[in-house]
């Protein structure tokens, strides 16, 4: 089981000719993923590595019954391939592009709500359900197949806890990376709220950083959760202005900084880890107070 993800999605890729697109593409496709097609205005009937090329999504989801999407384009087309994936009935969009502006996205980001689809990104790693599928740009190597939820709005950092906790023993039912931007489709959040509907993901490793009030309006949803959670705040030595990394991990005004983080995670009962590789262990700590699960 896994949250959006699974071996009977159907994905295309946007920009799929392109360098990066052409490349993942194969990525995925080795991985398992049901890689049915791609998308390239004027390159329709072309392949890229047996994966057939089409003008457009709508073309694309018609040829192929596509479900979701994965989009490699420039930043100044990527809203434009957004709403493109959206109007053509996409349900899974996730957008790896960074460097999108953020006055875009708003107005995209809301586009996707009413259509009905979910967007995750832009700027993020994607989505991998170890075993069974993989969209985006994450190395399934270090993956292996299990019941803890990882999130995070880091991709770097993702693939760290991730080799971490496999090395562990702890398998993954999902590894999310949300994005780093302003304004992003899914939200903590949002990813919470799935993996706790999930029968199959018994706890969840959830890594911020600074900047926004995402983690805080988390910590408020985790107090009513049922599944316990672990938490990583990085960029707690950044000083106030400083943009670091994403173009959301700005302390500004007093808002957004890492005390702040941790102690909302601490008054809803999160244990947050000092440095990543104490995150094994205080998960082991979490699952040992709990019915044998993993």
């Amino acid at each position: 089981m896994s949250i959006l993800l699974n071996k009977n999605t159907k994905v295309i890729v946007q920009g799929i000719t392109g360098r990066d697109g052409s490349f993942h593409a194969q990525q995925m496709a080795e991985y398992g993923t049901q890689v049915v097609g791609g998308v390239t205005p004027g390159k329709s009937g072309q392949n890229v590595a047996g994966i057939p090329v089409f003008d457009s999504v709508k073309e694309a989801q018609k040829a192929t019954g596509a479900d979701a999407t994965v989009i490699f384009v420039p930043a100044r087309m990527a809203p434009d391939a957004i709403y493109e994936a959206a109007e053509a009935g996409i349900k899974l969009i996730v957008c790896i592009t960074e460097g999108v502006a953020v006055n875009d996205m708003v107005a995209c980001a809301e586009y996707v709500k009413v259509r009905g689809s979910r967007l995750i990104g832009p700027n993020c790693p994607g989505l991998i359900t170890p075993g069974e599928g993989k969209m985006g740009i994450m190395p399934g190597f270090i993956c292996k197949p299990g019941r803890i939820g990882v999130v995070s709005r880091s991709g770097t950092l993702t693939y760290e806890v991730v080799y971490n906790l496999t090395n562990a023993g702890y398998g993954q039912s999902t590894c999310l990376g949300i994005g780093g931007d302003p304004v992003i489709g899914t939200t903590f959040l949002d990813a919470l709220q799935l993996f706790e509907a999930d029968p199959d993901t018994d706890a969840v490793v959830m890594m911020g950083e600074i900047g926004g009030n995402d983690e805080e309006r988390a910590a408020e949803y985790i107090k009513t959760m049922r599944k316990p959670v672990i938490g990583f705040i990085s960029g707690r030595t950044a000083p106030p202005g400083k943009r670091m990394g994403h173009a959301g991990a700005i302390v500004s005004g007093g808002l957004g900084t890492a005390e702040a983080k941790v102690a909302a995670f601490q008054a809803a009962g999160v244990p947050v880890a000092d440095t990543t590789a104490d995150i094994v262990d205080l998960l082991k700590e979490r699952l040992a107070k709990l019915p044998a699960m993993v």
